[in-house]
């Protein structure tokens, strides 16, 4: 047999890989750059470490699952897992601080009450049990199950968020925004489910009401997060795939996918070798790769945003009781386009010693594309991730200036990390397509339901018979539970063939 190849190192594919090499198959994983993770990925300089991908993890059950299938060593000996309390701090733009407990209902809701007024905790909770129908509604559908085709995308395209009292979604179902903005009745609260929805990469106003499920699932299972970064995750899952006889052939350029009566029969290398292949599983970005051979892969609406990243070394050790997770959400008239996420881990792991603190501010910003243009400040730039296009990160003086807004809005919130700067390293979309390889270094939000499967992303099975998608840009979409996700049920479908529909 010819083996199966794996395109990409990221943590789709290498979760599918894994996967495949203990079902017997013999897989080789071929990667561009000269690391594995993707676009998880560590920077460190002068004794400080940042995660420069994402800091922090949601449903670690699926990284779990993919551990037991693969050998002996359970995810928590391979990593130290930790789930974050509180959960998250916001910071609202009246100056109001809400800090949200993971996993406990009704710590959420003692919490709301004594920030927001009695009654608050109640119609956020009352909101999050809707959505917990339409998680329930669509956890196997749209996590569970391999998407087969995009063209008949089936039960997750119909939005079953339920109606609040009779006849609210009996016309048509409505967005985020609007369902929170009906429902919740505070514009306080409406920003709190808005700020989660914003940090996914998906724009409430347009969202389907589903999108709640987000923040359902961060209340339910909780946040948890990886001692040293999630670059350690990144790396314990690539000695898994060694452990299980995976090959890796890094600095290998693949430009494209050798086809033969129909079927994937290999790959194509940039220096014009071709790789023989029973199976073809592609973790990367797919429209470099075949663009038009696979249906929707433009993965519908808000695919197209990306993440302006602020790393910061600071003097001073991390003040007592400080949240994990802080999110700012800054006064920008006209919609949601301008929430700063702050992280501040803590860990001793990335900082030279206790005088010191390491920090990462994250905004979500439009994808890159040399020559459209420069970002309008940070609330115009926002505002484009939405309802604009592209623009230029590496136009003089753009990634500089957003970062100096986004710095501004956090101390504005009182958070003070500006007069401890020692120094900061700026990290745009266009170094996101650099490393990645996706095309404008656009972040992929999770799949969700409705909207007429508009906010699906690209089917897992292609039109080209042997040819499988993995990773954040496949079904169920970004984010690393998802993407863990997506290579289960791609080795599901290569093992036990093309009807499989997962494990009953």
């Amino acid at each position: 047999m010819a083996g199966t190849v794996v395109v990409g190192a990221g943590m789709g594919a290498m979760a599918a890989a894994a996967r495949l090499a203990v079902a017997g198959r013999r897989v080789t994983v071929y990667e561009r750059t000269d690391t594995h993770g993707g676009a998880v990925r560590r920077l460190e300089r002068d004794g400080f470490g940042f995660d420069t991908g994402p800091g922090l993890l949601h449903l670690p059950a699926v990284w779990r699952d993919l551990f037991v299938k693969t050998g002996r060593e359970p995810l928590e000996a391979c990593v130290e897992l930790a789930e974050v309390e509180p959960a998250v701090e916001h910071v609202l733009a009246d100056g109001t601080v809400v800090r949200l407990p993971g996993g406990s209902r009704g710590g959420t809701v003692d919490a709301l009450d004594a920030a927001l007024g009695a009654g608050s905790g109640e119609r956020w909770s009352a909101l999050l049990g809707r959505a917990r129908v339409a998680w329930e509604a669509t956890r196997r559908p749209l996590l569970e199950e391999p998407l087969v085709s995009a063209a008949d995308p089936g039960p997750p395209a119909r939005d079953p968020y339920p109606a609040r009292r009779p006849g609210l979604l009996r016309r048509r179902a409505p967005a985020l925004a609007a369902a929170a903005r009906a429902e919740l009745r505070d514009p306080r609260l409406v920003a709190l489910l808005e700020g989660c929805v914003l940090s996914y990469g998906l724009d409430p106003r347009r969202a389907p009401a589903s999108a709640a499920v987000l923040p359902y699932l961060e209340q339910t299972f909780g946040t948890w997060y990886v001692a040293g970064g999630m670059r350690a995750l990144a790396d314990a899952v690539h000695r898994r795939c060694l452990e299980r006889g995976v090959e890796f052939r890094f600095g290998a350029q693949v430009s494209g996918i050798v086809v033969e009566d129909g079927r994937a029969a290999g790959l194509e290398l940039a220096d014009g070798s071709r790789v023989a292949a029973d199976a073809v599983v592609c973790g990367a970005d797919p429209r470099p790769m075949y663009g038009d051979r696979v249906a929707g892969a433009d993965g519908g609406p808000g695919y197209a945003v990306g993440r302006l990243t602020v790393l910061l070394a600071l003097r001073g050790g991390r003040p007592e009781g400080t949240a994990h997770r802080t999110v700012v959400h800054a006064s920008a008239p006209g919609g949601p386009v301008c929430t700063v996420t702050v992280l501040r881990p803590g860990d001793p792991a990335l900082v030279p010693d206790g005088a010191h603190e390491s920090a990462v501010l994250s905004v979500v910003v439009p994808p890159h594309r040399a020559g459209a243009g420069r970002p309008d400040g940070l609330s115009g730039a926002g505002a484009r991730a939405w309802d604009g296009g592209p623009v230029d990160w590496t136009a003089p003086g753009a990634a500089e200036r957003a970062a100096d807004e986004a710095l501004a809005a956090v101390d504005a919130a009182g958070l003070g990390l500006g007069g401890r700067l020692l120094w900061r390293e700026v990290r745009t979309p266009a170094d996101t397509e650099r490393e990645t390889g996706a095309p404008g270094g656009a972040v992929p939000a999770p799949a969700l339901a409705g909207a007429g499967g508009a906010f699906l992303r690209a089917a897992n099975l292609t039109r080209t018979a042997g040819l499988y998608r993995a990773g954040g840009s496949a079904h169920p979409g970004g984010g690393l539970a998802h993407a863990g996700m997506s290579g289960a049920l791609v080795a599901g479908l290569v093992v036990e063939g093309d009807d499989w529909r997962g494990s009953r």
